[in-house]
Protein backbone atom coordinates (compact mmCIF):
# COMPACT_ATOMS: atom_id res chain seq x y z
CA UNK A 1 0.00 0.00 0.00
CA UNK A 2 2.82 2.35 0.75
CA UNK A 3 4.09 1.95 -2.76
CA UNK A 4 0.77 2.98 -4.30
CA UNK A 5 0.36 5.75 -2.44
CA UNK A 6 3.99 7.15 -2.95
CA UNK A 7 3.23 7.23 -6.67
CA UNK A 8 -0.03 9.07 -6.01
CA UNK A 9 1.94 11.81 -4.04
CA UNK A 10 3.99 12.31 -6.95
CA UNK A 11 1.70 12.60 -9.31
CA UNK A 12 0.09 14.53 -7.13
CA UNK A 13 3.39 16.89 -6.91
CA UNK A 14 3.74 17.24 -10.66
CA UNK A 15 0.32 18.20 -11.26
CA UNK A 16 0.29 21.44 -8.83
CA UNK A 17 3.83 22.42 -10.60
CA UNK A 18 1.77 22.62 -13.99
CA UNK A 19 -1.15 24.31 -12.55
CA UNK A 20 1.19 27.04 -10.92
CA UNK A 21 2.98 27.50 -14.32
CA UNK A 22 -0.42 27.68 -15.76
CA UNK A 23 -0.25 24.61 -18.19
CA UNK A 24 -2.86 22.22 -18.83
CA UNK A 25 -2.41 18.65 -16.96
CA UNK A 26 -0.10 16.38 -18.52
CA UNK A 27 -1.79 13.06 -17.71
CA UNK A 28 -2.65 11.40 -20.99
CA UNK A 29 -6.05 9.90 -19.54
CA UNK A 30 -7.28 13.61 -19.28
CA UNK A 31 -6.91 14.04 -22.99
CA UNK A 32 -9.60 13.21 -25.36
CA UNK A 33 -9.42 13.20 -29.78
CA UNK A 34 -12.24 12.70 -31.72
CA UNK A 35 -11.73 11.03 -35.23
CA UNK A 36 -11.80 14.56 -37.50
CA UNK A 37 -9.92 16.52 -35.02
CA UNK A 38 -6.37 17.50 -34.35
CA UNK A 39 -7.30 19.61 -31.56
CA UNK A 40 -7.81 17.84 -28.01
CA UNK A 41 -11.16 18.34 -26.80
CA UNK A 42 -13.14 17.60 -24.00
CA UNK A 43 -16.26 15.26 -23.17
CA UNK A 44 -18.64 18.33 -23.66
CA UNK A 45 -16.73 19.15 -27.23
CA UNK A 46 -15.17 22.32 -26.01
CA UNK A 47 -11.78 22.86 -27.76
CA UNK A 48 -8.56 23.74 -25.43
CA UNK A 49 -5.72 25.77 -26.08
CA UNK A 50 -2.91 24.12 -27.22
CA UNK A 51 -1.49 23.11 -24.47
CA UNK A 52 2.37 24.34 -23.06
CA UNK A 53 5.33 22.15 -23.34
CA UNK A 54 5.97 20.63 -20.12
CA UNK A 55 9.04 21.23 -18.19
CA UNK A 56 11.37 18.13 -17.55
CA UNK A 57 12.00 17.52 -13.75
CA UNK A 58 14.75 18.60 -11.79
CA UNK A 59 17.26 16.48 -11.10
CA UNK A 60 16.27 16.01 -6.99
CA UNK A 61 12.79 15.13 -7.92
CA UNK A 62 14.06 12.82 -10.42
CA UNK A 63 16.70 12.02 -7.51
CA UNK A 64 13.52 11.66 -5.13
CA UNK A 65 11.22 9.57 -7.60
CA UNK A 66 13.94 7.24 -8.33
CA UNK A 67 14.53 6.20 -4.10
CA UNK A 68 10.97 6.25 -4.16
CA UNK A 69 10.47 4.13 -6.96
CA UNK A 70 13.18 1.20 -5.83
CA UNK A 71 11.95 1.03 -2.08
CA UNK A 72 8.37 -0.01 -3.70
CA UNK A 73 10.13 -2.36 -5.41
CA UNK A 74 12.22 -3.44 -2.71
CA UNK A 75 8.64 -3.77 -0.54
CA UNK A 76 6.78 -5.39 -3.83
CA UNK A 77 10.14 -7.74 -3.61
CA UNK A 78 9.63 -8.19 0.28
CA UNK A 79 5.70 -9.24 -0.46
CA UNK A 80 6.49 -11.31 -3.34
CA UNK A 81 9.14 -13.57 -0.71
CA UNK A 82 6.32 -13.71 1.98
CA UNK A 83 3.77 -14.62 0.25
CA UNK A 84 6.23 -17.24 -1.91
CA UNK A 85 6.77 -18.33 2.02
CA UNK A 86 2.96 -19.05 2.80
CA UNK A 87 2.36 -20.70 -0.19
CA UNK A 88 4.84 -23.07 0.78
CA UNK A 89 3.78 -23.67 4.24
CA UNK A 90 0.26 -23.89 3.10
CA UNK A 91 0.98 -26.82 0.52
CA UNK A 92 3.50 -28.38 3.40
CA UNK A 93 -0.04 -28.16 5.47
CA UNK A 94 -1.66 -29.68 2.53
CA UNK A 95 0.23 -32.54 2.07
CA UNK A 96 0.49 -33.06 5.24
CA UNK A 97 -3.24 -33.37 5.67
CA UNK A 98 -3.45 -35.25 2.57
CA UNK A 99 -1.18 -37.78 3.97
CA UNK A 100 -3.44 -38.22 7.40
CA UNK A 101 -5.64 -38.17 5.84
CA UNK A 102 -4.78 -41.21 3.46
CA UNK A 103 -3.29 -42.97 6.35
CA UNK A 104 -6.80 -43.06 8.14
CA UNK A 105 -8.78 -44.15 5.01
CA UNK A 106 -5.72 -46.94 5.04
CA UNK A 107 -6.25 -48.07 8.68
CA UNK A 108 -10.28 -47.97 7.62
CA UNK A 109 -9.69 -50.27 4.57
CA UNK A 110 -7.40 -52.44 6.61
CA UNK A 111 -9.91 -52.84 9.32
CA UNK A 112 -12.91 -52.74 7.24
CA UNK A 113 -11.33 -55.70 5.45
CA UNK A 114 -10.38 -57.50 8.65
CA UNK A 115 -14.21 -57.37 9.69
CA UNK A 116 -15.16 -59.01 6.47
CA UNK A 117 -12.83 -61.41 6.71
CA UNK A 118 -14.20 -62.25 10.44
CA UNK A 119 -17.84 -62.21 8.97
CA UNK A 120 -16.62 -64.74 6.09
CA UNK A 121 -15.01 -67.03 8.36
CA UNK A 122 -18.37 -66.77 10.63
CA UNK A 123 -20.19 -67.24 7.96
CA UNK A 124 -18.35 -70.33 6.57
CA UNK A 125 -18.11 -71.80 9.92
CA UNK A 126 -21.79 -71.49 10.15
CA UNK A 127 -22.28 -72.96 6.63
CA UNK A 128 -20.39 -75.92 7.59
CA UNK A 129 -22.37 -76.79 10.81
CA UNK A 130 -25.53 -76.43 9.03
CA UNK A 131 -24.19 -78.76 6.03
CA UNK A 132 -23.05 -80.99 9.30
CA UNK A 133 -26.72 -80.97 10.65
CA UNK A 134 -27.92 -81.23 7.36
CA UNK A 135 -26.36 -84.79 6.86
CA UNK A 136 -27.32 -85.49 10.82
CA UNK A 137 -30.70 -84.92 9.54
CA UNK A 138 -30.68 -87.11 6.22
CA UNK A 139 -29.23 -89.73 8.25
CA UNK A 140 -31.93 -89.95 11.00
CA UNK A 141 -34.60 -89.59 8.46
CA UNK A 142 -33.20 -92.64 6.91
CA UNK A 143 -33.01 -94.53 9.94
CA UNK A 144 -36.60 -93.68 10.85
CA UNK A 145 -37.39 -94.93 7.39
CA UNK A 146 -35.64 -98.11 8.03
CA UNK A 147 -36.76 -98.51 11.46
CA UNK A 148 -41.06 -97.53 9.63
CA UNK A 149 -40.15 -100.30 7.06
CA UNK A 150 -39.13 -102.92 9.80
CA UNK A 151 -41.70 -102.00 12.17
CA UNK A 152 -44.58 -102.33 9.11
CA UNK A 153 -42.64 -105.97 9.06
CA UNK A 154 -42.60 -106.73 12.70
CA UNK A 155 -46.83 -105.64 12.22
CA UNK A 156 -47.43 -107.66 9.73
CA UNK A 157 -45.86 -110.71 10.75
CA UNK A 158 -47.57 -110.31 14.42
CA UNK A 159 -50.93 -109.71 12.35
CA UNK A 160 -50.69 -113.30 11.35
CA UNK A 161 -49.66 -114.96 14.07
CA UNK A 162 -52.80 -113.21 16.24
CA UNK A 163 -54.90 -114.87 13.15
CA UNK A 164 -53.56 -118.19 13.41
CA UNK A 165 -54.13 -117.98 16.97
CA UNK A 166 -57.27 -117.18 17.01
CA UNK A 167 -57.98 -120.00 14.08
CA UNK A 168 -56.01 -122.47 16.77
CA UNK A 169 -58.44 -121.39 19.92
CA UNK A 170 -61.56 -121.15 17.94
CA UNK A 171 -60.60 -124.89 16.64
CA UNK A 172 -59.98 -126.00 20.38
CA UNK A 173 -62.84 -124.36 22.15
CA UNK A 174 -65.55 -124.94 19.21
CA UNK A 175 -66.59 -121.47 19.07
CA UNK A 176 -66.13 -118.09 16.97
CA UNK A 177 -64.54 -115.13 18.24
CA UNK A 178 -68.12 -113.08 18.94
CA UNK A 179 -69.34 -116.32 20.37
CA UNK A 180 -66.48 -116.47 22.72
CA UNK A 181 -66.80 -112.73 23.75
CA UNK A 182 -71.05 -113.16 24.36
CA UNK A 183 -70.30 -116.01 26.58
CA UNK A 184 -67.29 -114.37 29.00
CA UNK A 185 -69.42 -110.76 28.87
CA UNK A 186 -72.13 -112.74 30.41
CA UNK A 187 -70.12 -114.59 33.27
CA UNK A 188 -68.47 -111.31 34.15
CA UNK A 189 -72.03 -109.29 33.92
CA UNK A 190 -73.49 -112.53 36.51
CA UNK A 191 -70.41 -112.03 38.46
CA UNK A 192 -69.76 -108.48 39.39
CA UNK A 193 -73.20 -107.61 38.42
CA UNK A 194 -73.69 -107.60 42.80
CA UNK A 195 -70.18 -105.59 43.47
CA UNK A 196 -71.61 -102.57 40.65
CA UNK A 197 -74.90 -102.47 42.68
CA UNK A 198 -72.86 -101.92 45.47
CA UNK A 199 -70.93 -99.79 43.94
CA UNK A 200 -73.56 -97.48 42.33
CA UNK A 201 -75.84 -97.51 45.78
CA UNK A 202 -72.44 -96.25 47.46
CA UNK A 203 -71.76 -93.34 44.82
CA UNK A 204 -75.09 -92.28 45.21
CA UNK A 205 -75.22 -91.46 48.99
CA UNK A 206 -71.65 -90.43 48.54
CA UNK A 207 -72.89 -87.91 45.96
CA UNK A 208 -75.84 -86.72 47.88
CA UNK A 209 -73.73 -85.87 51.38
CA UNK A 210 -71.12 -84.13 49.31
CA UNK A 211 -73.82 -81.92 46.86
CA UNK A 212 -74.12 -79.39 48.84
CA UNK A 213 -70.64 -79.30 50.37
CA UNK A 214 -69.07 -79.19 46.91
CA UNK A 215 -72.16 -76.42 45.46
CA UNK A 216 -71.06 -73.73 48.20
CA UNK A 217 -67.36 -74.50 47.28
CA UNK A 218 -68.37 -73.79 43.55
CA UNK A 219 -70.24 -70.63 44.48
CA UNK A 220 -67.95 -68.84 46.99
CA UNK A 221 -65.14 -69.58 43.89
CA UNK A 222 -67.01 -68.04 41.71
CA UNK A 223 -67.55 -65.15 44.05
CA UNK A 224 -64.07 -64.73 44.82
CA UNK A 225 -63.18 -64.85 40.94
CA UNK A 226 -65.89 -61.87 40.26
CA UNK A 227 -64.60 -59.72 43.17
CA UNK A 228 -64.25 -56.03 42.18
CA UNK A 229 -64.58 -52.52 43.81
CA UNK A 230 -67.55 -50.44 42.79
CA UNK A 231 -67.99 -46.57 42.86
CA UNK A 232 -71.88 -45.77 43.22
CA UNK A 233 -72.86 -42.54 40.93
CA UNK A 234 -76.22 -40.69 40.70
CA UNK A 235 -78.29 -39.96 37.80
CA UNK A 236 -77.08 -35.95 37.69
CA UNK A 237 -73.84 -34.98 36.54
CA UNK A 238 -72.62 -31.91 38.28
CA UNK A 239 -70.47 -29.29 36.04
CA UNK A 240 -68.45 -26.37 37.52
CA UNK A 241 -68.52 -22.81 36.85
CA UNK A 242 -65.92 -20.54 37.25
CA UNK A 243 -68.43 -17.86 38.41
CA UNK A 244 -71.98 -16.63 38.92
CA UNK A 245 -71.51 -14.43 35.14
CA UNK A 246 -71.29 -17.78 33.25
CA UNK A 247 -74.83 -18.40 33.77
CA UNK A 248 -75.93 -15.13 32.69
CA UNK A 249 -73.65 -16.79 29.30
CA UNK A 250 -75.34 -20.18 29.68
CA UNK A 251 -78.92 -18.23 29.83
CA UNK A 252 -78.30 -16.39 26.77
CA UNK A 253 -80.45 -13.35 25.39
CA UNK A 254 -84.20 -14.08 26.37
CA UNK A 255 -82.85 -17.49 27.07
CA UNK A 256 -81.93 -18.60 23.60
CA UNK A 257 -78.24 -20.40 24.55
CA UNK A 258 -80.01 -22.69 27.30
CA UNK A 259 -83.40 -23.82 25.61
CA UNK A 260 -80.54 -24.45 21.75
CA UNK A 261 -78.61 -26.48 24.76
CA UNK A 262 -81.46 -28.60 26.07
CA UNK A 263 -83.16 -29.17 22.61
CA UNK A 264 -80.05 -30.04 21.07
CA UNK A 265 -78.84 -32.77 23.85
CA UNK A 266 -82.39 -33.44 25.51
CA UNK A 267 -81.36 -32.94 29.35
CA UNK A 268 -82.66 -30.56 31.71
CA UNK A 269 -80.21 -27.48 33.03
CA UNK A 270 -80.43 -26.92 36.84
CA UNK A 271 -78.77 -23.25 37.82
CA UNK A 272 -80.37 -22.79 40.58
CA UNK A 273 -78.87 -25.62 43.27
CA UNK A 274 -75.77 -23.77 43.53
CA UNK A 275 -73.79 -20.39 42.42
CA UNK A 276 -70.78 -22.38 41.73
CA UNK A 277 -71.86 -25.31 39.57
CA UNK A 278 -74.72 -26.27 37.34
CA UNK A 279 -76.93 -29.62 37.30
CA UNK A 280 -77.46 -31.31 34.36
CA UNK A 281 -80.07 -34.63 34.50
CA UNK A 282 -81.66 -36.88 32.30
CA UNK A 283 -82.95 -40.33 32.11
CA UNK A 284 -79.89 -41.18 29.55
CA UNK A 285 -76.77 -41.42 30.67
CA UNK A 286 -75.25 -41.10 26.94
CA UNK A 287 -77.21 -38.06 26.42
CA UNK A 288 -76.03 -36.82 29.85
CA UNK A 289 -72.24 -37.37 29.51
CA UNK A 290 -72.13 -35.57 25.80
CA UNK A 291 -73.73 -32.42 27.84
CA UNK A 292 -71.67 -32.52 30.60
CA UNK A 293 -68.58 -32.95 28.41
CA UNK A 294 -70.19 -30.31 25.55
CA UNK A 295 -70.87 -27.49 28.55
CA UNK A 296 -67.59 -28.01 30.00
CA UNK A 297 -65.66 -27.36 26.82
CA UNK A 298 -68.50 -24.33 26.09
CA UNK A 299 -67.27 -22.89 29.70
CA UNK A 300 -63.60 -23.02 28.55
CA UNK A 301 -64.00 -21.63 25.03
CA UNK A 302 -66.41 -18.79 26.47
CA UNK A 303 -68.24 -18.26 23.12
CA UNK A 304 -71.47 -19.58 24.13
CA UNK A 305 -73.86 -18.61 21.20
CA UNK A 306 -76.62 -21.07 19.47
CA UNK A 307 -74.54 -21.80 16.17
CA UNK A 308 -70.97 -22.48 18.51
CA UNK A 309 -73.52 -25.01 21.28
CA UNK A 310 -74.77 -26.74 18.05
CA UNK A 311 -71.29 -27.51 16.95
CA UNK A 312 -69.48 -28.14 20.05
CA UNK A 313 -72.11 -30.90 20.48
CA UNK A 314 -71.96 -32.11 17.07
CA UNK A 315 -68.21 -33.13 17.72
CA UNK A 316 -68.91 -34.25 21.10
CA UNK A 317 -71.50 -37.01 19.78
CA UNK A 318 -68.56 -38.28 17.38
CA UNK A 319 -66.42 -38.60 20.05
CA UNK A 320 -69.06 -40.49 22.48
CA UNK A 321 -69.55 -42.32 19.75
CA UNK A 322 -65.96 -43.75 18.79
CA UNK A 323 -65.62 -43.87 23.16
CA UNK A 324 -68.78 -46.08 23.19
CA UNK A 325 -67.48 -48.43 21.28
CA UNK A 326 -64.15 -48.69 22.47
CA UNK A 327 -65.92 -49.01 25.49
CA UNK A 328 -67.93 -52.20 23.92
CA UNK A 329 -65.25 -53.86 22.18
CA UNK A 330 -62.95 -54.00 25.13
CA UNK A 331 -65.73 -55.25 27.41
CA UNK A 332 -65.82 -57.84 24.35
CA UNK A 333 -62.72 -59.12 24.66
CA UNK A 334 -62.21 -58.77 28.53
CA UNK A 335 -64.88 -61.50 28.93
CA UNK A 336 -63.46 -63.58 25.84
CA UNK A 337 -66.50 -62.75 23.32
CA UNK A 338 -65.59 -62.41 19.56
CA UNK A 339 -66.90 -61.85 16.79
CA UNK A 340 -69.84 -59.52 17.68
CA UNK A 341 -71.33 -57.16 14.94
CA UNK A 342 -70.27 -54.09 15.43
CA UNK A 343 -73.91 -52.62 16.14
CA UNK A 344 -74.13 -54.48 19.03
CA UNK A 345 -70.54 -53.63 20.14
CA UNK A 346 -71.99 -50.02 20.16
CA UNK A 347 -74.54 -50.87 22.53
CA UNK A 348 -72.98 -52.90 25.12
CA UNK A 349 -70.15 -49.59 24.92
CA UNK A 350 -73.18 -47.67 26.36
CA UNK A 351 -72.90 -49.71 29.68
CA UNK A 352 -69.61 -47.19 30.27
CA UNK A 353 -72.42 -44.89 31.46
CA UNK A 354 -75.02 -46.87 32.46
CA UNK A 355 -75.71 -47.39 35.77
CA UNK A 356 -78.31 -49.96 37.97
CA UNK A 357 -78.79 -48.58 41.20
CA UNK A 358 -75.48 -47.31 41.35
CA UNK A 359 -73.99 -50.23 39.91
CA UNK A 360 -71.76 -49.77 36.94
CA UNK A 361 -73.09 -51.79 33.80
CA UNK A 362 -69.58 -52.71 32.35
CA UNK A 363 -68.10 -53.56 35.80
CA UNK A 364 -71.31 -55.42 36.90
CA UNK A 365 -71.65 -57.33 33.29
CA UNK A 366 -67.49 -58.33 33.83
CA UNK A 367 -68.29 -59.63 37.79
CA UNK A 368 -70.63 -61.13 36.22
CA UNK A 369 -69.57 -63.02 33.50
CA UNK A 370 -66.71 -64.70 35.59
CA UNK A 371 -68.40 -66.00 37.98
CA UNK A 372 -70.97 -67.17 35.78
CA UNK A 373 -67.64 -68.82 33.24
CA UNK A 374 -66.76 -70.69 36.99
CA UNK A 375 -69.91 -71.82 37.35
CA UNK A 376 -69.75 -73.28 33.94
CA UNK A 377 -66.16 -74.62 33.95
CA UNK A 378 -67.13 -76.58 37.67
CA UNK A 379 -70.38 -77.91 36.17
CA UNK A 380 -69.47 -78.88 32.88
CA UNK A 381 -71.65 -76.36 30.97
CA UNK A 382 -71.48 -74.46 27.63
CA UNK A 383 -68.85 -72.08 28.56
CA UNK A 384 -69.26 -70.48 25.08
CA UNK A 385 -73.14 -69.68 25.78
CA UNK A 386 -72.65 -68.68 29.61
CA UNK A 387 -70.03 -65.59 28.27
CA UNK A 388 -72.69 -64.73 25.63
CA UNK A 389 -75.59 -64.79 27.99
CA UNK A 390 -74.15 -63.16 30.96
CA UNK A 391 -72.29 -60.20 28.34
CA UNK A 392 -75.73 -59.70 26.44
CA UNK A 393 -78.26 -60.39 29.44
CA UNK A 394 -79.04 -56.18 30.46
CA UNK A 395 -78.33 -55.13 26.50
CA UNK A 396 -81.84 -54.22 26.68
CA UNK A 397 -81.38 -51.71 29.00
CA UNK A 398 -79.81 -49.13 26.28
CA UNK A 399 -82.36 -49.80 23.75
CA UNK A 400 -83.61 -46.51 24.44
CA UNK A 401 -87.19 -48.13 24.60
CA UNK A 402 -89.17 -47.01 27.37
CA UNK A 403 -92.08 -49.03 26.00
CA UNK A 404 -90.85 -52.34 26.87
CA UNK A 405 -89.15 -53.83 29.79
CA UNK A 406 -85.71 -54.69 29.36
CA UNK A 407 -85.46 -58.42 28.72
CA UNK A 408 -88.01 -58.32 26.17
CA UNK A 409 -85.53 -55.36 24.42
CA UNK A 410 -83.12 -57.56 25.10
CA UNK A 411 -84.91 -60.58 22.98
CA UNK A 412 -85.55 -58.32 20.38
CA UNK A 413 -81.99 -57.05 20.21
CA UNK A 414 -80.36 -60.35 20.17
CA UNK A 415 -82.88 -61.56 17.46
CA UNK A 416 -81.83 -58.92 15.34
CA UNK A 417 -78.32 -59.34 15.15
CA UNK A 418 -78.89 -62.98 14.75
CA UNK A 419 -77.37 -64.04 18.43
CA UNK A 420 -77.68 -68.29 18.96
CA UNK A 421 -80.73 -68.87 20.70
CA UNK A 422 -79.27 -70.30 23.69
CA UNK A 423 -77.60 -67.30 24.24
CA UNK A 424 -81.37 -65.73 23.46
CA UNK A 425 -83.08 -68.10 26.08
CA UNK A 426 -80.59 -66.96 28.91
CA UNK A 427 -81.16 -63.09 28.17
CA UNK A 428 -85.08 -64.19 28.19
CA UNK A 429 -85.03 -66.33 31.83
CA UNK A 430 -82.59 -64.53 33.46
CA UNK A 431 -85.50 -62.65 35.65
CA UNK A 432 -87.45 -65.88 36.00
CA UNK A 433 -90.00 -64.51 33.14
CA UNK A 434 -89.68 -67.61 31.39
CA UNK A 435 -89.16 -71.23 32.82
CA UNK A 436 -85.51 -72.33 32.90
CA UNK A 437 -84.80 -73.64 29.29
CA UNK A 438 -80.55 -75.32 30.23
CA UNK A 439 -78.69 -75.24 32.66
CA UNK A 440 -76.98 -72.48 31.11
CA UNK A 441 -79.58 -70.21 31.22
CA UNK A 442 -79.71 -71.23 35.04
CA UNK A 443 -76.56 -70.14 35.44
CA UNK A 444 -76.47 -66.80 33.89
CA UNK A 445 -79.69 -66.38 36.66
CA UNK A 446 -77.11 -67.23 39.39
CA UNK A 447 -74.45 -65.08 38.21
CA UNK A 448 -76.51 -61.82 37.94
CA UNK A 449 -78.19 -62.77 41.44
CA UNK A 450 -74.73 -62.75 43.21
CA UNK A 451 -73.23 -59.70 41.41
CA UNK A 452 -76.51 -57.67 41.96
CA UNK A 453 -77.44 -58.48 45.39
CA UNK A 454 -73.83 -59.13 47.09
CA UNK A 455 -73.49 -56.23 49.38
CA UNK A 456 -71.73 -53.21 48.30
CA UNK A 457 -72.72 -53.83 44.83
CA UNK A 458 -75.66 -51.53 44.34
CA UNK A 459 -76.27 -47.75 46.12
CA UNK A 460 -78.03 -47.55 48.81
CA UNK A 461 -80.91 -45.09 49.55
CA UNK A 462 -79.19 -42.33 51.45
CA UNK A 463 -82.44 -41.68 53.71
CA UNK A 464 -82.45 -45.31 54.22
CA UNK A 465 -78.93 -45.47 54.83
CA UNK A 466 -79.60 -42.69 57.81
CA UNK A 467 -81.94 -44.13 59.32
CA UNK A 468 -80.07 -47.34 59.68
CA UNK A 469 -77.17 -45.39 61.08
CA UNK A 470 -79.50 -43.57 63.68
CA UNK A 471 -81.10 -46.85 64.49
CA UNK A 472 -78.05 -48.46 65.75
CA UNK A 473 -76.92 -45.32 67.86
CA UNK A 474 -80.50 -45.45 68.95
CA UNK A 475 -80.18 -49.19 70.57
CA UNK A 476 -77.12 -47.94 71.77
CA UNK A 477 -78.25 -45.45 74.43
CA UNK A 478 -81.10 -46.91 75.35
CA UNK A 479 -79.16 -48.56 78.10
CA UNK A 480 -78.38 -46.02 81.46
CA UNK A 481 -74.70 -46.86 82.00
CA UNK A 482 -73.84 -45.81 77.78
CA UNK A 483 -72.25 -42.41 77.53
CA UNK A 484 -72.71 -42.16 74.04
CA UNK A 485 -72.65 -44.66 70.91
CA UNK A 486 -71.33 -44.10 67.48
CA UNK A 487 -72.17 -45.79 64.29
CA UNK A 488 -68.64 -45.43 61.41
CA UNK A 489 -67.57 -47.39 58.42
CA UNK A 490 -71.10 -46.84 56.87
CA UNK A 491 -72.82 -48.61 59.75
CA UNK A 492 -70.75 -51.82 59.92
CA UNK A 493 -68.75 -51.01 63.28
CA UNK A 494 -70.85 -49.45 66.19
CA UNK A 495 -68.95 -48.11 68.93
CA UNK A 496 -70.29 -48.19 72.43
CA UNK A 497 -68.48 -45.58 75.21
CA UNK A 498 -69.90 -46.24 78.85
CA UNK A 499 -70.06 -44.23 82.03
CA UNK A 500 -67.34 -45.89 84.08
CA UNK A 501 -69.16 -44.74 87.98
CA UNK A 502 -72.31 -46.64 86.67
CA UNK A 503 -70.65 -49.56 85.01
CA UNK A 504 -68.27 -52.61 85.34
CA UNK A 505 -65.49 -54.49 83.45
CA UNK A 506 -67.66 -57.29 83.12
CA UNK A 507 -70.52 -55.33 81.86
CA UNK A 508 -68.19 -54.57 78.44
CA UNK A 509 -68.84 -58.14 77.58
CA UNK A 510 -72.51 -58.54 78.51
CA UNK A 511 -73.45 -55.39 76.89
CA UNK A 512 -71.98 -56.14 73.91
CA UNK A 513 -73.81 -58.97 73.46
CA UNK A 514 -76.77 -58.04 74.44
CA UNK A 515 -76.65 -54.65 71.66
CA UNK A 516 -75.42 -57.46 69.42
CA UNK A 517 -78.37 -59.71 69.57
CA UNK A 518 -80.98 -56.58 69.73
CA UNK A 519 -78.91 -55.01 66.03
CA UNK A 520 -79.06 -58.24 64.86
CA UNK A 521 -83.02 -58.62 65.50
CA UNK A 522 -84.66 -55.03 65.09
CA UNK A 523 -81.83 -53.41 62.03
CA UNK A 524 -81.65 -55.02 58.55
CA UNK A 525 -78.17 -54.20 57.83
CA UNK A 526 -75.98 -55.57 54.62
CA UNK A 527 -73.34 -57.69 56.02
CA UNK A 528 -71.72 -57.96 59.52
CA UNK A 529 -71.85 -55.34 62.42
CA UNK A 530 -69.37 -54.77 65.16
CA UNK A 531 -70.50 -53.52 68.27
CA UNK A 532 -67.29 -52.45 70.42
CA UNK A 533 -68.13 -51.40 74.07
CA UNK A 534 -65.35 -49.11 75.85
CA UNK A 535 -65.09 -48.30 79.54
CA UNK A 536 -62.39 -46.17 80.32
CA UNK A 537 -61.44 -44.74 84.44
CA UNK A 538 -60.13 -41.51 84.78
CA UNK A 539 -58.74 -39.78 87.79
CA UNK A 540 -57.12 -36.27 87.63
CA UNK A 541 -54.75 -34.66 90.46
CA UNK A 542 -53.52 -30.89 90.46
CA UNK A 543 -50.97 -29.78 92.42
CA UNK A 544 -50.97 -26.44 94.18
CA UNK A 545 -48.79 -23.46 93.07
Amino acid sequence: MSFFSNLSTLFSTDEQANKKQGAAPTNPKHKVFTKHQDKPVNPAGHKFAKPAKPTPPSPAMQASANSIIDKAKQEAEAIVREATAKAREIIVEAKDESLEIRSKIEKETRRIEQELAMQQRDIKSKLDKIDFRFEQITQKEERIDKLKSDLEAQKESLEKSRAKTLEKLEEVSGYSKDKAKEILFEGLEKKLSHDLAQMVAQKEETAKLDADEKAQEILIDAMRHGATDYVAEYTISVVNIPSEEMKGKIIGKSGRNIHTFERRTGVEIDLDSSPTEIKLSSFDPVRREIARVSMERLIKDGRIQPARIEEIVDKVEQEIERITFDAGKKLAHEVGVYNIPNGLISMLGRFKYRFSYGQNMIKHTIEETKIGTKIAHELGLDVNTVKLGCLLHDIGKVSGNHDESHVQAGVRIAKQFGMPKEAIDCIAQHHEDEPFSSPESMAVYIADAISGARPGARYENHEEYIKRLEALETIAMSYEEVKQAYAIQAGRELRVLLLPEKSKDDDVTILANKIRDRVQKEVIVPGNVTVTVIREFREQAVTKG
